[in-house]
């Protein structure tokens, strides 16, 4: 009996450490990173909307090349826009025109 216990518990710890380590090398839920931003999410969809002439219709948080950056999809009529907002400054970094999203072809109701 004791055996058991002894090796059930080194096998939780085995386990403990390998989450441990997964999490470590960067396997974590990348929207954690957002306790580093300077600028809420609320801010991003604002500038946003302000550099597009538009509303915000859907915001992801996200690392790019230019690093941590809110994308937001605002609309302006009948035109989508997808704006980078910079997380640490609230600058506009982009503003290009969307294409149409694999999940945007999904939906029946369209």
């Amino acid at each position: 009996m004791r055996a058991i216990s002894t090796w059930a518990l080194i096998g939780a710890t085995a386990a403990g450490l390998a989450f441990g380590q997964s999490a470590a090398l960067g396997e974590e839920n990348d929207a954690l990173q957002i306790v580093h931003a300077k600028v809420s999410l609320t801010e991003a969809v604002a500038a946003a909307e302000s550099k597009a002439g538009g509303r915000a219709s859907k915001a992801e948080f996200e690392k790019t090349a230019d690093g941590w950056v809110y994308d937001v999809e605002v609309v302006t009529g009948r035109t989508v826009s997808d704006v980078h907002v910079d997380a640490q400054t609230a600058a506009v970094l982009s503003v290009s025109e969307d294409a149409i999203d694999a999940d945007d072809q999904q939906d029946p109701a369209d």
